[in-house]
């Protein structure tokens, strides 16, 4: 019991223990740190910010983890110089085996460098489309809509097409009851469109006002034109909707079906 004890308390338990917990509360600091680092400007320029954080805090994790190695090695007696100096001779040795490890951070660099996407972008990788969830020094992950998640390795995203740097156009129809006032209307619906062009992602210019599409005997169909982003659309038409709900009971507009 005495000997049991004795193990338990040594340094050789204790200290790789202490160097977990310490790697872990550290880690976890630097990545709270990071993610709650607030960063101004347009959708492109905080997606970028965004992507290199995600990267520096793998970069981050990795060093973390190799210095607890290192700690615990040295506990054990192993020692570390020696072993970094036969790693480097076998790394040398056995260059052909790492090249797709240095092609993979290559890669990686370069994709934040000349902007070919970043995480929240919607891309499409031979058959597979989705939105990059995650970036890290060695790989790329993209979750699909119906949530599958494709790992690619970042040497092998020499081909992708990303699709929200192309824009998209759709048009909102709103049946309203004829009976309304149609300056009334008219003027929420641009009340509308002066909050949604405020986005990003939001083309000011081509997001307009059409007029009256069509007019039944209790309906007349008012339609806007909205571009944006490809990938954005969806949400936007959600939201749009949400708001001609929201300002049309303020203003007790009837909406049609």
């Amino acid at each position: 019991m005495k000997n049991f004890f004795e193990i338990i308390i040594s340094e050789k338990v204790i200290v790789p223990i202490i160097t977990i917990i310490i790697a872990v509360i550290l880690y976890k600091i630097m990545e709270k740190i990071i993610k709650n680092i607030k960063i101004k400007g347009n959708d492109f320029g905080v997606k970028r910010f965004q992507t290199i954080f995600i990267l520096i805090l793998n970069i981050i994790k990795n060093i973390i983890i190799a210095i607890v190695i290192v700690v615990i090695l040295s506990v054990y007696g192993v020692h570390t110089t020696t072993l970094i100096t036969s790693l480097g001779a076998l790394g040398v040795v056995g260059g052909i085996a790492f090249q797709d490890i240095i092609k993979d951070l290559y890669t990686g660099i370069n994709i934040i460098i000349d902007d070919y996407f970043f995480v929240g972008d919607r891309i499409k990788y031979e058959d597979f489309e989705g939105e990059v969830t995650d970036f890290g020094l060695k790989s790329t992950k993209i979750k699909s809509d119906t949530g599958e998640v494709l790992i690619v390795a970042n040497r092998n995203l020499h081909e992708v097409i990303n699709l929200s740097m192309k824009k998209t156009i759709f048009h909102i129809e709103i049946p309203t009851s004829i009976e309304s006032n149609k300056l009334k209307v008219e003027k929420i619906i641009n009340e509308i469109i002066s909050e949604i062009v405020k986005y990003d992602y939001v083309e000011e210019k081509e997001t307009v006002y059409l007029g009256i599409e069509k007019i039944n005997s209790d309906t007349i169909i008012y339609l806007f034109k909205v571009k944006c982003k490809q990938g954005k659309d969806q949400e936007l038409k959600r939201e749009i909707n949400q708001k001609i709900i929201e300002y049309y009971k303020k203003n007790n507009i009837v909406l049609k079906d």
